[in-house]
């Protein structure tokens, strides 16, 4: 199946015997190399969004992608918010991709006919003690170029939302909510009539260099998800690409390790929070019309309010630090997307401070995303890393590690960079 999803890339194949790949009983196996141009690791909107990028350019390109489809992890387990750029710190990374990528991504849906809505967001402070940090995240938007912030009192915020309580709030105008499936639908295809592959089911287990070139291997998701630990896994094919991106999410810091040649001590530390979503029931009409945000918690953003294009609320992520996943388990993709229905009982209070009314068995088990993170519970946040040749030493590698949020809102503005500095 995996042969005959990548043998239209190129008319001819040469097979090889390989050393490196033995049988379990040692008889060695002839592995199927094939030569492409760029190969994009995962199928999240930000690789489909590297794809697409790199197909405009004119580069051939195949994505390898674990799953069934495209965007079953992260890129579809989130708020589906359009982040305005408030958040980050100056010059970093976030804050010029989140700012850079709002734009790309509004004009691409309002060109593309993507749905979404431009409904904006209210970050407020529900006592005294956080008016200080409201006062400093309207700063840093500022700084990072977010424009249309504006502080209000709280009856002012309490005007626009008659349910909201708050002492003040933040208004941000350019805020959004954007269907992420929709959108990774349109890349998609976009991508696809420009000549990209996308072989899912499929899984890169490893890698190796010979001279400049990565040389990648591939092999059926199956076999990755039958593996037993007790032999090395065995690639189908080989693929040596001018240009990698590893845009594997959850698992890309995992995988980097598995290319034999790449300094491990240049890949960081993986750190994973899982957070859960309530959605609120039994409400003919929605109790909010804008997004509303409290003052950020550690991990996270806070237990905020979030709209569906459909009108309806949904309530979170939580942070629930996930410990003990061992580089294997990240690798074979085994993580809990579950909800603990018992959680809800930490969401009622966290709401009620600035939603005194929700009533009580109003919420309701949605989903639950995990975040790809470069820090740990009570640690600074990091910012996003884009590594190439220059960091690592390997010529056409770009490793992307710790794309979280704002990764949907900046992955636009990461296709871009990652074309503009790196394909040549």
């Amino acid at each position: 199946m995996l042969r005959h999803a990548i043998r239209g890339l190129r008319n001819s194949r040469r097979w090889i015997s390989s050393k490196n790949f033995t049988s379990r009983v040692g008889v060695e196996r002839a592995v199927a190399r094939e030569s492409v141009d760029c190969v994009v690791i995962g199928a999240g909107v930000v690789g489909i969004a590297v794809a697409r990028e790199l197909a405009l350019k004119g580069r051939e390109v195949v994505v390898i992608e674990f799953a069934s489809t495209f965007g079953t992890g992260t890129s579809s387990r989130n708020s589906e918010v359009i982040h305005a750029g408030i958040y980050y710190p100056r010059n970093s990374l976030k804050a010029i991709f989140c700012v850079r990528g709002r734009e790309l991504l509004y004009k691409y849906c309002s060109e593309h006919e993507v749905p979404h809505k431009q409904i904006g967001k209210l970050i407020v402070a529900t006592r005294s003690s956080e008016v200080p940090k409201l006062n400093d995240l309207m700063i840093r938007g500022n700084e990072n170029g977010v424009d249309g912030l504006r502080m209000l009192e709280g009856f002012e915020a309490m005007e626009m939302e008659p349910e909201l309580q708050c002492v003040r709030a933040l208004l941000s105008p350019a805020s959004g909510i954007v269907d992420t499936h929709s959108l990774m639908l349109s890349l998609v295809g976009e991508a696809e009539n420009h000549r990209t592959t996308f072989c899912y089911n499929t899984a890169v287990i490893g890698g190796h260099l010979e001279g400049d070139r990565i040389c990648l291997h591939i092999s059926e998701s199956k076999d990755l998800e039958n593996w037993d630990r007790r032999f090395p896994l065995h690639p189908e094919v080989i693929l040596m690409a001018k240009l990698v991106v590893n845009s594997a999410g959850l698992s890309a810091p995992a995988l980097a390790k598995r290319f034999d040649g790449l300094n491990s001590t240049v890949i960081p530390a993986s750190h994973y929070a899982r957070g859960c979503y309530f959605v609120l029931s039994k409400m003919k009409t929605p109790p909010f019309k804008h997004l509303i945000y409290p003052i950020p918690e550690d991990g996270g953003l806070g237990v905020h309010v979030t709209l569906d294009l459909d009108g309806q609320i949904k309530f979170g992520p939580d942070v629930e630090w996930i410990n003990g996943v061992d580089d294997i388990s990240s690798f074979l993709n085994k993580f809990d997307y579950s909800v603990c229905a018992k959680r809800v009982e930490r969401f009622y209070p966290e709401i009620r401070k600035y939603y005194p009314n929700l009533k009580d068995d109003s919420l309701e088990p949605g989903y639950a995303g995990i975040r790809p993170k470069l820090s740990g519970a009570q640690q600074s946040a990091v910012d996003f890393v884009i590594q190439g040749e220059d960091i690592h030493g390997v010529p056409g590698l770009v490793n992307l590690f710790g794309i979280e949020s704002p990764g949907l809102t900046s992955s636009m503005a990461i296709a871009e960079h990652i074309v503009a500095r790196y394909s040549r």
